[in-house]
């Protein structure tokens, strides 16, 4: 059994991961990257389709072509990696963490200072959507069926239904049809698809695939192999409409039900979970609410673009790297019900320096709005968006140049974009002799809530 001591250990060899451990190094901090894959590069290494490293690099990559620039750039540093290795337990010494690593050459057992988890998402499958029927040979995830294409070089199916329309699942729908495969049709338990309008088009519509909006799958029929699936029309609140049940032959079923931040560590820590992402809780430097431990990519959250989560990893990683324990002073950031959350949900007053980087998705497709950030009532930052998708994750940088305690109040809202302006309009006639910044807009009140871009999906 081997012991050793690092600063930080990033967990997930992912976008998120490669970003976390090259930032980290770059900073300072002995770095030590565990992946349970044989190489870097976590799903990117599937995902053939350019689109990837539009903001980041400002070109149109394939998913390997991106993870080659991180990997290089990981190769450059003093990190070490460590493959083909799992995290079987990680336990909280109160000034350092202790994690069992298990791999071909037995136990290895490492202290470190922080930890930074980037283990990624996991797909919902026939399981998760309840599904009745056997599991025969024949029902795949779309993540599982884009590894048998593009990796193992194996057809999943001739005859292929798709459950889901999100962008894996559009692409999925394209990448069979090139490949030779008759793709009987796209459905969507929405009355809308879920991925880009871009993606359908490009997707399905140049290939003459049909999209079923208001549809799902019901049963699995076959036993050591996919014979057939029943489908059947839903309603608004998406329970099966009884007499609309359609039987359809194929042998393969991709379903493309959306994605899970995978949580088994952070779970087994004890770290708060935030119902509304299904990722951890974590504040503007991506520390989750357990000290020392950060969390980024779609192990944070579920993201659209692979740039977003190679923002993410690096601002955990170099914020791993240079933690120190100290007494946070948090501050919530609360969201109106035109959102279906934001990211981070929290702010640590004693660490904050600078922009502070938000995400967030709305809950609904929006045009011409502006989205709000108010402290107090007061706004301090503003953006405007011609569109807003429930599919894309945006993005805001704020700089919050209000004194912030613990008892202020922070807010994301939206308004219509026509709005905002008239409102400027108004204030600037009506209060030409006030000081400039005293009057509130008038939006609504915000709701509390509980609670997949084009080709640049990581997955």
């Amino acid at each position: 059994m081997l012991t050793s001591r690092v600063g930080v250990v990033v967990i997930g060899g992912g976008p998120a991961g490669l970003a976390a451990a090259v930032a980290a190094s770059v900073d300072g901090a002995s770095v030590l990257l565990v992946d349970r894959d044989a190489s870097l590069g976590g799903a990117l290494k599937q995902a053939i389709h350019d689109g990837f490293g539009t903001l980041r690099h400002d070109n149109r990559l394939t998913g390997p072509e991106y993870a080659f620039i991180d990997i290089s750039a990981l190769e450059q540093t003093s990190a070490f990696v460590m493959l083909q290795t799992s995290v079987i337990k990680v336990v909280n010494t109160g000034n350092s963490f202790q994690l069992t690593l298990c791999n071909r050459h037995g136990i290895v057992i490492v202290e470190a200072k922080s930890i930074v988890l980037a283990t990624g998402c996991i797909e919902r499958s026939a399981y998760h959507l309840s599904i009745h029927g056997s599991r025969p040979a024949g029902v795949l995830t779309a993540g599982s069926a884009q590894c048998y294409l593009n990796i193992m070089g194996q057809l999943p199916g001739k005859n292929c239904i798709i459950l889901g329309s999100s962008d894996l699942g559009l692409v999925m729908a394209r990448r069979l049809a090139l490949e030779g495969a008759r793709v009987l049709g796209v459905y969507e338990p929405s009355p809308f698809p879920v991925g880009l309008l871009q993606n359908v088009s490009e997707c399905l519509n140049t290939f003459f695939i049909p999209l079923h909006c208001e549809h799902t799958v019901t049963h699995i029929l076959g036993a050591s192999r996919l014979k057939s699936v029943i489908v059947q029309r839903v309603d608004k609140n998406l329970n099966a409409i009884r007499g609309s049940e359609n039987r359809i032959q194929c042998d393969a079923l991709i379903i493309a039900g959306g994605l899970l931040p995978e949580t088994y560590l952070a779970d087994s820590l004890g770290i708060p979970i935030s119902e509304a992402t299904g990722g951890p809780i974590c504040d503007q430097n991506f520390m989750t609410m357990t000290e020392g431990i950060f969390c980024c990519g779609n192990a944070l959250y579920i993201n659209s673009m692979v740039d977003y989560i190679s923002e993410c990893g690096e601002i955990a990683g170099q914020s791993a790297a240079r933690y120190m324990y100290y007494d946070r002073q948090i501050v919530g950031v609360s969201i109106s019900k035109d959102f279906l959350y934001s990211a981070p949900q929290c702010l640590d007053l004693g660490m904050l320096r600078g922009e502070v980087i938000l995400f967030f998705r709305p809950r609904e497709t929006r045009e011409n709005v502006t989205v709000l950030v108010l402290v107090n009532g007061h706004t301090v930052h503003s953006q405007e968006f011609l569109t807003l998708f429930p599919s894309k994750v945006e993005r805001l940088a704020v700089n919050f140049n209000t004194a912030l305690t613990p008892e202020s109040k922070i807010e994301l809202r939206m308004q219509n974009a026509e709005l905002s302006v008239k409102n400027k309009e108004t204030s600037s006639e009506e209060s030409s002799s006030e000081e400039p910044g005293t009057e509130e807009p008038s939006i609504e009140e915000p709701g509390n809530i509980n609670q997949e871009s084009e080709n640049e999906s990581v997955t």
